[in-house]
């Protein structure tokens, strides 16, 4: 079936972009267990925190009520670190009083030893199970003997070009495939697209260890790409959401937008509504 891109927007842009259903927020949960249950659009849709670095918990979470999105990948600047049990506690009531549920945590690069023990007793203290991680190399097989203490699951956040560690799904894959089944990646397929990657393709090869993805499109298939509204650039989104259902993708997809991050949030409502409405489409 063909659709424009307009007709996609006509048939849900005005809802995602009005206030809040009222739903009660739902309670945290390990990625893998999340299931939407609609047999047309089972996918869960939330927000990478990093997309909101330039603004304040109450502006991140006022636009996603208004999103009508209720999960959110922590940034370790939304509680800090060294935020005390009561400030991750206050935090998390203020996240259900705008129906916003903290679903994982990251991206956290993680370069030593102490940084791998911090990052997993700071994801225990906030009350989630799953990691969006950057480790170094070096350092996967403690990173594997944590998340076998911890029973968590961890997502490499790949990084394109712009950085040597994980720049696609194929180097993810390789450094976690020998490793415990809950080690996987964060399928950013944006990043996977500028290193020359097909990101529909390689869902479709290394789907049973994606248990995140980020969303997002960007203007090129290279290092030179950057961010633009899901829709815009040269990501396939009919033939990701295609590859979702064939595969029976049941993690989240984060928007995470890049472009105007200090003015980011006519591009976010343009993104998850172009998003929402493909994803409703029973035959694309």
């Amino acid at each position: 079936m063909k659709n424009t891109r307009r007709s996609f927007l006509k048939q849900s842009l005005v809802g995602t972009v009005l206030v809040a259903t009222g739903t009660t927020a739902k309670a945290i949960l390990p990625v893998p267990a999340l299931r939407q249950g609609n047999p047309v659009n089972p996918f869960y849709l939330g927000m990478a925190g990093y997309t909101f670095v330039n603004f304040d918990l109450d502006t991140t979470l006022q636009t996603l009520q208004r999103l009508d999105i209720h999960y959110l990948c922590i940034k370790d600047f939304h509680p800090p670190f060294d935020s005390t049990d009561e400030q991750i506690q206050a935090f998390h009531a203020k996240c259900a009083a705008y129906q916003v549920t903290g679903h994982a945590v990251g991206p956290i690069y993680m370069r030593s030893e102490e940084e791998v023990d911090r990052a997993f007793e700071y994801t225990r203290r906030v009350g989630v199970k799953l990691i969006v991680g950057v480790p170094n190399y070096e350092l996967l097989p403690y990173v594997n003997k944590k998340v076998q203490e911890y029973d968590f699951t961890y997502a490499i956040h790949l990084h394109g070009p712009d950085i040597q560690l994980y720049p696609d799904a194929t180097d993810a894959w390789e450094h976690t495939k020998d490793l415990d089944p809950r080690m996987g990646m964060c399928l950013d397929i944006g990043h996977d697209l500028r290193n020359g990657c097909d990101p529909v393709a390689d869902l479709e090869k290394y789907h049973s260890r994606v248990f995140d993805m980020h969303i997002k499109d960007v203007t090129e298939a290279s290092k030179a790409g950057v961010g633009i509204e899901i829709g815009r650039g040269k990501i396939d989104f009919p033939g990701l959401v295609r590859a979702m259902r064939k595969v029976n993708y049941t993690g989240m997809c984060s928007l995470e937008y890049e472009k105007d991050m200090k003015d980011p949030f006519l591009g976010i409502a343009e993104s998850i509504g172009y998003f929402k409405a493909l994803s409703s489409i029973k035959e694309i």
